[in-house]
């Protein structure tokens, strides 16, 4: 089959071409980078793009939006994603987008010639690839959101104060109930959260980071723990 390579590694990029012809394909393109690409795939008409997520310049998410746009552009194409680590996000991104064959495979598979072979083939024949690895921290991860759901609004609330720093007094004062009432929310919130009185660490401080997990946010600036 024709393929289209977007790798910034020379050494993988080239070695890529070189399994990928043994076995049989033609590589129509050999990119570096993301520069070109549309142009590519116009010109060379190819059955399968393998991009690496993390491309030039920046290396953080070029090869990832790419994909995303070939998906938009090109629905059909079979697309192959290698990274070098699990990315949840971007993994989960792909995934969801509506489209032809995916593959999301750690580069370390690259190693196993005929594994990654075998995944080529059933990618270009219409199946979804994914590496073990990916499908275990999707799991995970999807296991963490399971736990927020439990949550009511009020206690999604709580918990969101709570990990602003806020106190008991302060959520109070803000929501307008009873510290007992906030007490008996931030039970619940635990209970909820699996979070058991001998728990590893403080329960408060592990109630806000998974709340900052599962929102994508970040730590509040200037704080440096989670109020009483």
């Amino acid at each position: 089959m024709r393929i289209l390579i977007c790798e910034d590694s020379v050494l993988l990029r080239e070695g890529l071409v070189r399994l990928l012809e043994d076995a049989g394909h033609s590589v129509v393109a050999a990119l570096p980078d993301i520069e070109g690409l549309d142009e590519a795939v116009a010109d060379t008409d190819p059955e399968l793009c393998i991009l690496d997520v993390r491309l030039p310049p920046t290396f953080t998410d070029e090869g990832i939006r790419a994909a995303l746009h070939l998906r938009d552009t090109n629905p059909a194409l079979p697309l192959l994603v290698l990274s070098q680590y699990v990315e949840e996000r971007y993994a989960s991104d792909l995934i969801a987008a509506q489209g032809g064959p995916l593959g999301y495979l750690l580069k370390d598979r690259v190693a196993d010639v005929a594994e990654f072979l075998g995944s080529v083939q059933r990618i270009s024949e219409g199946a979804t690839v994914l590496d073990p690895e990916v499908v275990a921290q999707l799991l995970t991860r999807r296991n963490r959101d399971d736990r927020m759901l439990r949550l009511t609004e009020r206690e999604r609330t709580v918990l969101a104060l709570i990990a602003e720093g806020k106190s008991n007094q302060a959520i109070a004062a803000l929501l307008f109930l009873s510290e007992a009432s906030v007490e008996k929310h931030i039970t619940a919130i635990f209970q909820k959260l699996g979070l058991e009185q001998g728990e590893s660490g403080n329960r408060r401080v592990l109630a806000a980071l998974a709340h900052i997990e599962n929102t994508g946010g970040t730590a509040p600036t200037g704080q440096t723990g989670v109020g009483r």
